[in-house]
């Protein structure tokens, strides 16, 4: 079974964000997610669907193992990491140029 919390890091780490970062994205309290650690806590499903909506992944995806049907090649997994990491407002942004190329 995945350890949510390493989970949580890994993906907020891959982010170069800080706990501060995710609490801001997920609309949760810094101080919630530093409890989580410190008295090794694991949120709970509606907080960690909170978490995943701030990290920009599904709890499918979340809880995913390496072995799952879906693979993605380094360089997609690259370009959703980043993805995830762009404002609404980046998106929106990337998506105009993206459709815009012939």
């Amino acid at each position: 079974m995945k350890d949510i919390l390493e989970e949580i890091t890994r993906l907020r780490l891959k982010r170069n964000w800080s706990e501060y970062d995710l609490a801001k994205r997920s609309n949760i309290p810094q101080s919630t997610i530093s409890t989580w650690y410190r008295k090794h806590q694991v949120p709970t499903i509606t907080t960690l669907e909170k978490v995943c909506n701030g990290l920009g992944v599904t709890l499918s995806q979340f809880f995913a193992e390496e072995d799952d049907c879906v693979h993605l090649t380094a360089e997609q997994r690259e370009l959703l990491d980043c993805w995830s990491s762009l404002s609404d407002k980046q998106k929106a942004l990337f998506l105009e140029l993206f459709k815009s190329i012939p």
